[in-house]
């Protein structure tokens, strides 16, 4: 591939066939891919970073697909994705970086042009670079398991191959970012830095760590040499240790050469080996010359010839012609095999020709069986965009018919919620009057027991009495039976005595009975007042386990509304039509802080409901605030995710989720007996935490300045105005005295009507600058109260920032007017630039005007002092802007065109010029309207962002 696209000087044909692979199905080839296109950019041709930018958005749109799998190489492919992404943004937006990132000093310092602006944000963009990559490298090793050799398994090589293409772009970053932070320290201040170095410094450790792990694998041994960095970091605030820096090299070892082919036996070697050997074989057989005859024996006998000579004579013949034969045959042999060598070197030309036409009709074949899956599949793809447009519409109609089902559930649940709450009044009512039926019977209870008191006491006494009774009538009549013993012997002389004694005993006796009768009486009372207390105990019971059990039935009932209520807000999150729904990072701030604070209103309403079930009282209030708030952040984060980047969108979404599923769970405990005790919010109160985090990551940067110093900062500013318009006063005295040194005539008596106007506005504002510090001071003194004047603007930061901002503008004007008038008398200005400035001074000192006297009485006398010196400066705008326009015109009167000794033919001309200016400037009139519209309206939404005027809508 690398190859190919220096040949062809481009990378089309590669991502030609790229185009027709499964990246978004097969994520272990998207890796691959990966791989090999980062290979490309770094080694390839340079017009293939040309060639791949238009891919750039279709590669962001795979990573993000894949960023959703949690699991095996998706999050790998989104990360690498990312990381292509940024490399094929850093080498666009500097074109001076090659690929592979190797450049000299010489042209790193040609890159940034020698501007530390330029540097400052080079590095920045490579701390980015540099970022992304040991991201990449930190997800790897992440998704390995280091305790087992898998740097030697094939899995694991697949996933550590191209962190060798990391390792390279790291070195040089970090070693670039070395030298740019060196070179920025020369520059700039410290502190200015600090941020720099922060960043630097966290990700020399990790570069640290990663190259260390890295080096100890075995995959990375054999294949590249890994540097290690220096136990410190460098230490940028000392110039000279720029000399202690080593730059990080990465050496790949040369690839084993391939080894020596073998030698190749040519076949007409082969052919005169067996050609010799077929030699030998026949001289073996037959004898190698004829010039040892065995059968001549004429030497031996000298003997003529018989017919065993001429026999022998024909033998010699026939062998003589058999080796011609012989011969013949072996030249026609050698011919034969020469000829089918020949043919067989055609038809293995064949072979190959048909074999090479054979492969590519496979691949066209192969080729065209592709495409016509491909167009089956874009078939199917078009039935099933018709299919998915279809379900969509009818989707859309379910879901319309379902928003407004929703709608009308909404209602209901609040009619519901409103049902409710006035049957928690009914049943708080109840409560009150079962307390109160409560305290009849608790009072009843102590009367009883009081009135049982009294009885036993006076039953008490009463026996006691009669028991004093009985022991006197006892002794009594002890002592009459010892009279009657007495007067025993006189029974005679008394018997009217002893009948009257007689009748005493029996009194005495009914008057015994009659106390037993009254104890038994007293005795039976006791028991049935004993009784009556025992059944208003019993009542007690039945009545405080119907309030307890209607209490349970009331919390399961406003926890089951509270439930449907936050389920309704989940499920509006999922709707289509909530996407078009956004929201401010401010307004999603209010709802976490509410919804915290309720959470934490209700574990103590909760805590009180489990020590005392009397309390539901006040749990279900805070129940059903509860469900409100944390319903609205759900929508309100939701809403704010819409208009956030794409990264804390997701996140700020996930989270909703999980705070609504943690709502739900402890709603769904609170409806159970068995769980309501160990129900807890706790992790509903984490969740509007990490909301409320990435809420301030949201926040707009213009409102990070801290509360405290807003008191500060109006002092300086003020300041810092009165500074500036003193200055500019000094600089029109000096221009005016230059004016009358140098200039003459009209131009003198211009330039001193302009400058004396401007030194009459610049007098003006100053007064309208001390009356306006007069007035606020007034309004801290009286609207502090007991508070410190920095408590105050803290406490009041939008007034405060409109103060700061309107002073800025204050100074900023002034400073402006004086350049446009210093330049209008040199004569490189225009008049027109002056008025300009002058009105725009004029504006920028009603808003101070306005920002300072929305808080002041109206009765006030520093009011009407700042009243008087604004329209002393609108006087002064109106005289620069008179003796401006007066200036102009004397000057034009002066160089009036004299068209006395011209032509008809010259002022037809002229005509015909002017009109053709006049065209033009009409033109760029109406251009330059347009652009101060879109001026406005952009500076109107920066100044929205700065001064929150977002959060106030």
């Amino acid at each position: 591939c690398i190859l190919g696209t220096h040949h062809e000087k481009g990378a089309q044909t590669f991502w030609s066939v790229v185009n027709r692979l499964p990246l978004s199905g097969n994520a272990v080839l998207c890796w691959k891919f990966c791989h090999v296109f980062h290979k490309l950019l770094r080694d390839g041709h340079s017009n293939v970073l040309k060639d791949s930018v238009r891919y750039k958005n279709e590669l962001s749109d795979m990573s993000r697909m894949w960023g959703h799998l949690s699991e095996g190489y998706g999050q790998l492919c989104s990360i690498y994705l990312k990381l292509l992404r940024t490399k094929m943004e850093f080498h666009t937006k500097n074109p001076r970086f090659p690929g592979n990132l190797q450049m000299s000093d010489r042209q790193l310092d040609e890159a940034g042009e020698n501007d530390v602006n330029n540097f400052f944000q080079l590095t920045v963009e490579m701390f980015d670079y540099l970022e992304c990559e040991l991201n990449l490298f930190q997800t790897v090793f992440s998704s390995l398991d280091m305790s087992r050799s898998v740097s030697v398994t094939a899995a694991g090589q697949c996933r550590l191959a191209p962190l060798i293409q990391v390792i390279l772009d790291c070195s040089h970053l970090y070693d670039y970012t070395v030298k740019l932070l060196f070179k920025l320290h020369s520059c700039l201040p410290a502190d200015t830095l600090q941020g720099h170095r922060d960043r630097f410094l966290e990700q020399f450790r990790k570069l640290k760590d990663l190259f260390y792990r890295s080096s100890n694998l075995q995959y990375f041994k054999r294949l590249i040499q890994i540097p290690q960095l220096p136990e410190n970091p460098p230490n940028f605030l000392r110039a000279s240790a720029l000399s202690e820096h080593i730059s990080p090299v990465v050496v790949i070892p040369a690839e084993a050469s391939s080894p020596d082919s073998e030698p190749i036996t040519d076949l007409v070697e082969m052919d005169t080996a067996s050609q010799s050997l077929f030699d030998n074989k026949f001289d073996d057989i037959f004898g190698s010359s004829f010039s040892c005859d065995p059968f001549n024996f004429n030497s031996q006998n000298g003997m003529s010839k018989d017919d065993k000579d001429r026999l022998i004579e024909q033998l010699y013949g026939e062998i003589a012609a058999l080796k011609e034969e012989l011969e013949n045959f072996k030249a026609e042999s050698a011919r034969g095999a020469v000829q089918l060598r020949g043919r067989a070197s055609e038809l293995e030309a064949e072979l190959a020709e048909q074999q090479h036409l054979k492969q590519q009709a496979q691949d066209e074949s192969e080729f065209l069986r592709t495409e016509l899956e491909e167009l089956k599949k874009q078939r199917e793809d078009t039935e099933k965009a018709q299919r998915s447009l279809t379900e969509i519409e009818r989707r859309a109609q379910a879901n319309e018919q379902r928003y407004s089902k929703l709608k009308e559930k909404y209602s209901e649940l609040v009619q519901n919620h409103a049902d409710l709450l006035r049957k928690n009044a009914e049943v708080t009512k109840q409560i009150t009057v079962a307390r109160q039926a409560q305290g009849d019977v608790e009072r009843e209870k102590k009367e009883l027991e009081d009135s049982f008191q009294r009885v036993s006491e006076q039953a008490q006494r009463k026996s006691q009495e009669q028991a004093e009774v009985l022991e006197t009538l006892k002794r009594e009549l002890a002592a009459s039976r010892q009279e009657l013993q007495v007067v025993q012997g006189t029974l005679e002389s008394s018997t009217q005595a002893g009948a009257e004694q007689n009748t005493r005993i029996a009194s005495l006796e009914q008057l015994q009975d009659m106390l037993s009768h009254e104890q038994k009486s007293s005795r039976t009372e006791l028991e049935m007042l004993q009784t009556q207390l025992r059944d208003k105990e019993s009542t007690e019971r039945a009545l405080q386990q119907r309030l307890a059990e209607e209490q349970l039935s009331l919390l399961q009932g406003t926890a089951r509304e509270a439930e449907r209520m936050v389920q309704d807000a989940l499920t509006r999150m999922e709707d289509p039509a909530h996407i078009s729904c956004t929201g401010s990072a401010d307004c999603l701030l209010s709802r976490t802080l509410a919804a915290s604070e309720c959470a934490e209103r209700l574990r103590d309403a909760h805590s009180k409901y489990l020590s005392d079930g009397a309390a539901v009282g006040s749990l279900l209030p805070c129940l059903a605030l509860f469900a409100h708030l944390v319903s609205d952040t759900l929508l309100q984060g939701s809403a704010t995710s819409h208009v956030a980047p794409v990264e804390p969108a997701d996140r700020l979404l996930e989270l909703c989720k999980q705070c609504g599923s943690a709502a739900v769970s402890y709603l769904s405990a609170l409806q159970d007996p068995g769980t309501v005790a160990s129900a807890d919010c706790s992790l509903v109160t984490a969740c509007l935490g990490q909301i409320s985090t990435i809420g301030e990551e949201l926040r707009p940067r213009g409102l990070d300045v801290r509360q405290e110093e807003l008191g500060d900062l109006v002092d300086k500013e003020m300041a810092a105005t009165a500074a500036a318009i003193e200055t500019a006063s000094a600089r029109i005295e000096e221009m005016l005295s230059k004016a009358r040194a140098g200039d003459t005539g009209v131009k003198l008596e211009v330039n001193e009507r302009i400058l004396g106007s401007c030194t009459g506005l610049m007098q003006a504002i100053h007064v309208l600058v001390l009356a306006s510090k007069d007035l606020q001071r007034e309004i801290v003194e009286s609207g502090r109260g007991a508070a410190s004047p920095k408590e105050f603007y803290a406490k009041n930061s939008r007034w405060t920032e409109g103060l700061i901002s309107a002073s800025k503008a204050v100074g900023w004007g002034a400073t402006v007017m004086v350049d446009a008038a210093d330049l209008v008398v040199q004569g490189k200005g225009t008049f027109e630039e002056l008025m300009v400035c002058s009105r725009e001074i004029a504006a920028s000192t009603a808003q101070l005007v306005a920002a300072s006297k929305v808080k002041a009485d109206k009765d006030s006398a520093n009011l009407c002092k700042l009243q008087q010196a604004s329209r002393g400066v609108n006087q002064a705008t109106a005289s620069v802007v008179a003796s401006t326009k007066a200036g102009k015109s004397q000057v034009e009167e002066k160089d009036s065109m004299d068209f006395s000794s011209m032509t008809l033919t010259q002022i037809k001309r002229q005509e015909m010029d002017s009109q053709v200016r006049v065209l033009e400037l009409e033109n760029q009139l109406q251009k330059e309207r347009q652009k101060l519209g879109e001026l406005r309206k952009k500076h109107y939404e920066l100044a929205g962002v700065a001064e929150g005027w977002e959060e106030d809508g």
